[in-house]
């Protein structure tokens, strides 16, 4: 059992892609430059995620990928599905013939833990994931009042995010 680079790398563009999107397309070739991913390879799992429809590309001048859905709506199982990365701890990939083409003693074992896995990657998000690098990095929402126009009650909105060094 193992996750692959495959797998690895389109979790970790996926992030990259999120902490950066949200001003609009991230060109590939910034990804690849940031985690050390090489582009052909990015290339070739966008292309994969876009078909699953994860992400979206624009073209021409300033284009590159979006996330296309609410990042609280890509669990990171969606991710690993997408790019044909299989999670599997049993020797017989399922097949259930993996002791002389027979059912092994511990087979149950290793399709659960299966389960367990796919069970927990589904319950992570890249909400989860982007919430949890912004702290890490020390980067906060920074919600400034607003004063009302005609109402009573004064309304708080995000403008933008800063480190928490710069603010």
């Amino acid at each position: 059992m193992r996750l692959t680079t495959k797998g690895r790398f389109a979790v970790t563009a996926m992030i990259d892609l999120a902490l950066r999107g949200e001003e609009g397309p991230v060109a590939l070739a910034s990804v690849s430059e940031r985690q050390k991913i090489s582009l052909s390879y990015l290339e070739q799992l966008f292309g994969k995620l876009r078909r699953y429809k994860l992400v979206d590309s624009v073209r021409g001048p300033g284009g590159g990928y979006c996330i296309s859905r609410p990042l609280n709506q890509v669990a990171v199982a969606d991710i690993i599905r997408a790019v044909d990365e299989t999670l599997d701890a049993t020797q017989c990939g399922g097949r259930e013939n993996c002791h002389d083409e027979h059912r092994c003693m511990t087979h149950d074992l290793w399709s659960t833990l299966n389960a367990k896995m796919y069970e927990y990657l589904s319950s992570v998000t890249l909400a989860d994931l982007v919430e949890s690098q912004k702290k890490k990095m020390g980067i906060a929402p920074v919600v400034v009042q607003v004063k009302p126009r005609l109402g009573p009650q004064p309304r708080a909105r995000v403008l933008r995010e800063k480190t928490a060094t710069a603010a």
